[in-house]
């Protein structure tokens, strides 16, 4: 994360001559300078990158919701006159979120409606749990480094203070108290550079699996409507249908679960 702001660091080295122990002519040079708060600020910024990462591979909508499996299913059910057995075995021979919310649901089609969308909405549940792994992690990483920035700020303005007062010819001379101030300055920016990408992902991540969060419960809905209602319940799907499309309060199954 701090190869970014190596222009920024290496600013201070453009004078003529050999750099002075203040100046901070490197990445490296830079997390020295913090002292040791560096260290978990640091580990906060090596597991952010690894969780956005691991995030962003895993909730890929092409990996959630597969383009090819709604058609497929349809097939199957269209193909079985309604026999949701092929169906199942197609779910569990194409694994994915929405194929686990499918099966659920596939396996209880001969209960009520009710019954139906709770398990359909507790399957809906489990997934979204997965599909938010980890996340609460970013935001406590967002949380936590600005603070473990300012609390090596205090430790290293401690410390220079101390310096300036046990140094007997320190009257007059501000380059001591400066230098020292300026090095601890360095966590709290150490800190605020992990936290705010910290927090950029964690809401970009959570805004993509709302969206497809949404999606999924359409897709249900939609299939519930299709294959699992009698004719005079249909409508009441579809209403239900229109008012989520309309950015209208709904209880869908995968919805609810999301909530």
């Amino acid at each position: 994360m701090l190869t970014m702001f190596t222009p920024v660091l290496t600013l201070a080295a453009t004078n003529a001559g050999a750099p002075s122990p203040a100046q901070v002519t490197s990445v490296w040079d830079f997390v020295l300078k913090g002292g040791f708060m560096m260290i978990p600020i640091g580990i906060c910024s090596l597991v952010m990158l690894a969780i956005a990462a691991e995030r962003s591979l895993s909730i890929r909508k092409r990996s959630v919701i597969p383009p090819s499996f709604l058609p497929g299913l349809k097939k199957k059910m269209d193909d079985a006159n309604g026999d949701p057995s092929a169906a199942i075995s197609y779910c569990k021979k194409h694994p994915s979120p929405i194929a686990r919310v499918f099966a659920a649901g596939l396996k209880r089609m001969h209960l009520p409606l009710e019954t139906l969308e709770r398990h359909i909405a507790e399957a809906g549940e489990r997934e979204v749990i997965k599909l938010r792994k980890n996340m609460r992690a970013l935001s406590i990483i967002a949380a936590i480094t600005p603070l473990l920035g300012l609390l090596g700020t205090i430790f290293g303005m401690i410390a220079a203070f101390q310096t300036v007062a046990v140094t007997g010819d320190a009257l007059g001379r501000t380059e001591l108290l400066a230098s020292g101030i300026y090095e601890a300055l360095i966590t709290t920016a150490a800190g605020l550079i992990v936290a705010i990408p910290s927090l950029i992902f964690y809401h970009w991540l959570s805004a993509k699996i709302d969206r497809i969060v949404h999606e999924m419960d359409l897709m249900t809905l939609e299939f519930v409507e299709s294959y699992a209602l009698p004719s005079a319940a249909a409508p009441r799907v579809r209403n239900r249908i229109e008012e989520s499309d309309n950015g209208a309060a709904t209880e869908p199954a995968v919805a609810a679960a999301h909530e």
